[in-house]
């Protein structure tokens, strides 16, 4: 079975009817329609589609940015179809999966999607680096500061309850519980003599 692919953003204003009338002209028996951003994954017509492919299938677009802007999400849309055993084609950029050319062209884009993902993680780690060695502090914001943290240890010695200290500092309890749990194990840790 052919089953067809048309989306258009809600923002660009315009309707599905070339996509249709290019898709019915390339043999598509059934096609989904989607009103929604390409940059989007969870499309209900482009899910309906992705869980009807049985082996065999073939799914065709009129042009790839039709079916997902992202390269991660064409790739992961790909992936589907294949392990669907299904069959992809894209008109417009004369991609077609059924044949060695077109797998050939999907594993190059495969290849092209993975020296992104890890450019991308190099960057976030130099990025990381650098901000350590400014001396910037990484991560969220701490939820009580050194002040609130001494008071807290005092208003627990003083017999106070976690959920009332919770709420005297406008914290979740498990924020205290938490504090609590580590101002433990850091007094255990240093009470041991394998940390001499």
């Amino acid at each position: 079975m052919i089953f067809g692919y048309a989306r258009v953003s809600k923002i660009e204003g315009q309707d599905t009817a070339a996509q249709i009338a290019a898709l019915k002209a390339a043999g598509a028996d059934t096609i989904f329609e989607d009103a929604a951003s390409g940059g989007r994954y969870n499309r209900p017509a482009l899910q309906k589609l992705l869980e009807s492919v049985q082996p065999g299938d073939v799914v065709i677009v009129w042009k790839l940015d039709r079916l997902s802007r992202s390269l991660m999400d064409l790739l992961r849309i790909m992936e589907r179809l294949d392990a669907a055993a299904a069959g992809f084609r894209s008109l417009t950029e004369a991609i077609d999966t059924t044949t060695p050319a077109g797998r050939m062209m999907m594993q190059m884009l495969g290849s092209v999607a993975e020296f992104e993902r890890e450019m991308i993680r190099e960057r976030t780690r130099a990025g990381l680096a650098h901000a350590r060695e400014q001396g910037r502090r990484l991560g969220r914001r701490r939820a009580l500061t050194r002040d609130q943290q001494h008071a807290v240890h005092k208003l627990l010695r003083e017999g106070q309850s976690q959920a009332d200290i919770a709420r005297l500092f406008n914290v979740h309890r498990s924020t205290i519980s938490r504090f609590v749990t580590i101002s433990v194990e850091a007094a255990v840790f240093k009470k041991s003599p394998r940390s001499r």
